[in-house]
């Protein structure tokens, strides 16, 4: 990608990450189980490790951030970090924006 992810309209984001994604391959491990699953916090720190682990080196981590970043999403790991921390960066963000 020759232009940077923060200057893409969402669609395209989301069009990149479809084509190289690597939590493609497993996405229960970025999104956890099904919602009649249990899962205790120790099994979820482990997961949420591991995923962390495989953003570290997918080929599109800086546009699922941007995309994260964007969208705010309620659960699962983005670009190698937790829905509660793209949040907080994103409220960082918009408060830099408006400064």
């Amino acid at each position: 990608m020759n232009v940077h992810p923060s200057l893409l309209p969402t669609l395209a984001l989301h069009a990149a990450l479809i084509v190289g994604a690597e939590c493609q391959y497993d996405p229960e491990l970025h999104t956890g189980p099904d919602a009649f699953a249990d899962e205790s916090a120790e099994d979820r720190a482990a997961r949420e490790d591991v995923a962390a682990q495989v953003c570290a080196s997918c080929p599109v981590r800086l546009t699922c951030f941007e995309y994260a970043l964007r969208i705010e999403p309620e659960h699962g790991i983005w670009a190698g970090f937790t829905a509660a921390e793209i949040t907080e960066l994103a409220d960082v963000r918009a408060l830099g924006e408006v400064a």
